[in-house]
């Protein structure tokens, strides 16, 4: 039996198809987990739904800042962005099961003791398990009968920084964003939405936020994530691992084997 946790898939059906040829990957004995993002901008996202959702319980994920884009665009709440290539998901006669499944995700999942798994990433000034109690406040909004107007009112960029005594939409677009949409992090712990670039080309007055200092880490922990395509999957750091490689963009699809902690690549 084999764990395997694969990076942003953005509906690129060809490319997670060789992926998991290529691995060898059995749904009876192995298990897929996905960094989120799985739809949007590759060429049929309607197909890497179906196949995911085929697995059963052997394919779980975490949610992307594009799978919530898919849930309040589903509900007529976003406009459909032609780029996105989400027709033929949004048209098929099982859109809505497919909805409810992927509201079932968190935005943190907590694999073992020392490794958790999210889109974008850990808030600096979060441990483990403030990160997945964060994430259970998400999960149960989704839940609700009017999750996608709750998800829908959460977006925005403010506030950029998280202290405990935050409440209502505040509290919980600050999650969201940590979770989703989060890259560089400011010395005094702000979030900054505008910057998607190689960390070495980045201004002085942010940092990559899993350079900035998270007291609640130790050498042992480990973070998966995807999200940031310009890392190249380069954290220079073992315990942060970047599987978001750009497939749609042209460049790889990378899993990591979490049982033997080695990670395969595959091209586009």
């Amino acid at each position: 039996m084999t764990d395997y946790v694969v990076g942003d898939i953005q509906g690129c059906l060809g490319g997670l198809d060789k992926l998991l040829t290529h691995i060898g990957f059995n749904p009876q004995q192995d298990k897929l987990i996905a960094v989120g993002d799985l739809v949007a901008r590759g060429e049929n996202s309607l197909g890497v739904i179906e196949l995911c959702y085929s697995l059963g319980d052997s394919f779980t994920s975490v949610l992307g800042n594009h799978d919530l884009h898919l849930l309040t665009t589903q509900a007529g709440l976003k406009e459909v962005k032609p780029s996105d290539k989400l027709t033929a998901l949004l048209q098929s006669n099982k859109i809505q099961q497919y909805i409810d499944w992927l509201r079932q995700f968190p935005l943190a999942y907590q694999y073992d003791e020392n490794t958790l798994i999210s889109h974008a990433g850990l808030y600096p000034s979060w441990s483990f398990e403030q990160a997945v109690g964060y994430s259970d406040e998400i999960q149960q909004l989704l839940q609700q009968p009017d999750f996608a107007k709750q998800i829908n009112k959460l977006y925005g960029n403010q506030p950029y920084s998280w202290h405990s005594q935050l409440t209502g939409k505040s509290r919980l677009r600050f999650i969201v964003n940590a979770f989703t949409r989060m890259r560089y992090v400011s010395d005094h712990g702000a979030l900054d939405f505008n910057a998607k670039m190689q960390p070495k080309c980045a201004p002085n007055n942010i940092k990559p936020w899993f350079t900035q200092y998270n007291p609640h880490l130790s050498d042992q922990h480990r973070i998966l994530f995807g999200h940031w395509a310009s890392l190249q999957g380069q954290t220079h750091d073992p315990r942060f691992l970047a599987l978001d490689t750009g497939y749609v963009w042209g460049n790889t699809l990378t899993c990591f084997n979490l049982t033997n902690n080695n990670r395969i690549s595959i091209s586009a």
